[in-house]
């Protein structure tokens, strides 16, 4: 299995912070984003990864030989080279269709993400194509919500299964079945499925998000929905979610 992590973005909303580093080498207790994220992989059984770099790349590129001897881990550097003028479809695309080669499983996440690592195993164990959703947090307007049709859970309900009927940020809150929290999983047996329909989105608008190519899969493949029931994490965008990743990580730490 690899990991693949997302970090070509310049992270405007954090200015002066990002001014000279991307958000993915934020530190946080003298840790930086990219290398907590790894060790959450690693710390779940990957040990190969692709990481996609951009802005302020070589920063990136040049850390990333020493997290992969600390780990005793491989790690791929890869550019989006249109990284300003494109969006993440674009940075997945360039892994995923890397992948498709020699195809195996990958757990794909956003760089800019601090999460329980619970969350990291519970994605990697899943047998199908799945998204962790957020099942528990307070919904919003900034939120990446899904509504999820004919919607069937385990019997931990701990997963479930269904067809995404829509996904974004715009869709109704009282319908929406939950956030995906950018941590997911494509099992190698749906790469080249997924590879088209991102194919697609980049055609259609290069700004495109990869969340979208998962709405297009849910109605040809089975996709887990594995749910957070609890367990915390934040997306870092702007100050206040730098503030709030400070938080989580000294509560996950002690």
């Amino acid at each position: 299995m690899i990991g693949v992590i997302l970090a070509a973005g310049m992270g405007t909303r954090l200015m002066p912070l990002t001014k000279e580093i991307p958000k993915a080498l934020l530190e946080i207790n003298e840790t930086t984003l990219l290398e907590r994220m790894i060790k959450n992989c690693v710390d779940a059984g990957i040990s190969k990864f692709i990481v996609i770099v951009g802005y302020n790349k070589d920063k990136v590129i040049d850390l990333c030989p020493k997290i992969a001897e600390k780990y005793d881990i491989e790690i791929t550097p890869m550019e989006n080279k249109k990284y300003e003028v494109t969006n993440t479809s674009v940075s997945t695309f360039i892994a995923s269709k890397s992948i498709e080669e020699n195809p195996e499983d990958f757990v794909l996440v956003n760089g800019d993400n601090v999460v329980d690592p619970e969350i990291i195993s519970r994605i990697v164990a899943c047998s199908h194509t799945g998204m962790i959703i957020d099942n528990y947090k307070q919904l919003n307007e900034e939120s990446f919500k899904l509504i999820i049709d004919d919607e069937k859970f385990n019997d931990d309900r701990s997963i479930s299964n269904g067809v995404i009927n829509s996904i974004g940020k715009a869709l109704d809150i009282p319908s929406s079945s939950g956030e995906f929290i950018g941590v997911s999983k494509v099992i190698k047996d749906d790469i080249a499925e997924f590879n088209d329909i991102l194919s697609g989105l980049i055609d259609e608008d290069p700004q495109n998000y990869y969340d979208f190519a998962y709405e297009y899969l849910s109605r040809i493949k089975t996709i887990d929905f594995v749910l957070t029931n609890g367990l915390e994490w934040t997306e870092i965008d702007d100050h206040t979610d730098w503030e709030n990743a400070q938080i989580l990580v000294d509560k996950l730490e002690n």
